[in-house]
């Protein structure tokens, strides 16, 4: 429920659906960023250190992400669930497994968690232009793009 005075001009419904979108994108984003900091933090191997910064470099692209999605639900009235409950309950991204070690199966699991990522903030574009809020799409679609961007980084890892 949006609980804080805004004068935005968005009615009601559309900022609380728009802040149930932000909300759900927002736990996706943090557990993304945490995701990455535990292939940062375990990855072995051979390309160590090349791929223990791209994941750092991962984890501070997705946690600017995090800090606008967060202020956007603010400044349309509602309140940002950065919980740990609360991003575990609402998280859409795989688990990631705390077992593996490798640096290829650090690579293959951050694409598929980047790819699910991208894929949702797409859908977050279309579900935002509907309901009328352009701001929205555009925090997305930025979103998005950058998202694909570090997608790319991730295959360009796993060709053989």
């Amino acid at each position: 429920m949006t609980t804080n005075a805004t004068r935005i001009d968005l009615g009601a419904n559309t900022r609380q659906k728009m802040c149930d979108l932000l909300n759900a994108r927002l736990a996706d984003a943090i557990d993304l960023a945490g995701q990455a900091k535990q292939a940062h933090w375990n990855v072995k191997g051979l390309n160590f250190a090349a791929l223990h910064t791209l994941f750092d470099q991962l984890h501070a692209n997705v946690t600017a992400h995090v800090d606008v999605i967060a202020e956007r639900i603010v400044a349309l009235g509602g309140v940002a669930d950065g919980t740990v409950q609360g991003v575990a309950a609402a998280t859409t991204l795989p688990a990631y497994p705390k077992e593996i070690r490798a640096g290829r199966d650090h690579l293959d699991r951050m694409s598929i968690a980047f790819a699910t990522f991208g894929k949702a903030a797409r859908e977050a574009i279309d579900t935002a232009e509907d309901a009328g809020d352009v701001v929205t799409a555009d925090l997305f679609t930025a979103i998005a793009a950058a998202a694909d961007k570090d997608l790319w980084m991730l295959d360009a890892h796993l060709e053989p």
